[in-house]
């Protein structure tokens, strides 16, 4: 008995493989592309269309195991065909999903993007005229989508729509989502402290999660944030409410001074770090002088 077990010791010993660290480090990678792949299908109208495919997948099993050589032989001939229909039929999604690779925080240390993030950082004024103009359109409830650009540029966005190169301001923008105006329908583009066109179209979101009664305007906003980094307004046609989206997500019931502070936070998470100390340095400054006095 002790022989057996020894030798049964012996031969676990042996089929347990060497584990080194890349290893550990190879299989936390893995495991974090997976979960992320199967999150992004989910959200996405992919995880229907790979249902589908499942369900096909379970057909071909079946004419495996009952030796179904006709349909086994189709499948083998179109399986090549198969893998570029997916692609195609996949690619909005697999467009946004390397977007999204692309504009990742992770790799903003790869390309320098600061003459960027100054050219289109906002100015109080601006700030404050956007949100001023917001809230005199939710109070009569009309419907506006307005999207601020940050890293990634929104030309192509801003080719659908009407150049309006103008600086920011609320009567400005009162009289571009006035009803029945020429400018009304579709997103003003703002870019830095001035709107650079209106009437624009954005890409939907197919997300499957949003809200039912939200309409085409909060689905075109949460859409463009889905594939760039912008910060877009929506104030509601029917409700008068004001949303934010950003980053896939929507922040809704927005009230003045929650707006501004999301605006001001936004920006400034992207600022650098020595622009950051110098602001503090300055903040310290004033509070020591109001001390003295």
């Amino acid at each position: 008995m002790t022989e057996l077990f020894q030798a049964m010791k012996t031969y676990l010993l042996q089929s347990i493989p060497d584990i080194r660290i890349t290893d550990v480090v190879e299989m936390i990678i893995i495991a974090a592309i997976l979960y992320n792949v199967m999150l992004w299908i989910k959200n996405t109208r992919a995880w229907v269309l790979l249902k589908g495919l499942l369900v096909l997948f379970a057909f071909i099993l079946l004419a495996y195991l009952f030796n179904m050589d006709t349909i086994l032989w189709l499948a083998d001939r179109t399986i090549n065909v198969g893998i570029i229909a997916v692609v195609i039929i996949f690619q909005p999604e697999l467009r946004r999903a390397l977007e999204q690779l692309g504009r990742n925080k992770m790799l903003g240390f790869l390309v320098s993007e600061n003459g960027k993030m100054e050219e289109n950082r906002f100015s109080d004024k601006t700030v404050n005229e956007i949100v001023r103009a917001t809230f005199e359109m939710s109070k009569v409830k009309t419907g506006a989508l307005i999207v601020i650009e940050r890293k990634t540029p929104l030309a192509e966005y801003e080719r659908t729509g009407i150049v309006v190169d103008g600086v920011v301001t609320s009567q400005l923008l009162l009289n571009i989502f006035e009803h029945n105006t020429p400018l009304h329908d579709g997103a003003v583009i703002v870019r830095g402290n001035r709107i650079a066109a209106a009437t624009c179209y954005l890409p939907l979101s197919d997300n499957m999660s949003i809200s039912k009664d939200l309409g085409t305007r909060h689905r075109a906003g949460l859409g463009v944030s889905e594939v760039t980094d912008s910060i877009t307004i929506i104030v509601s046609e029917e409700t008068g409410g004001v949303s934010v989206a950003y980053d896939s997500a929507l922040k809704r019931g927005m009230d003045p001074d929650g707006l501004r502070a999301e605006l001001r936070r936004i920006i400034e998470e992207n600022e650098s770090p020595g622009k950051r100390r110098l602001k503090l340095l300055k903040g310290w400054q004033k509070n020591e002088k109001k001390a003295d006095k």
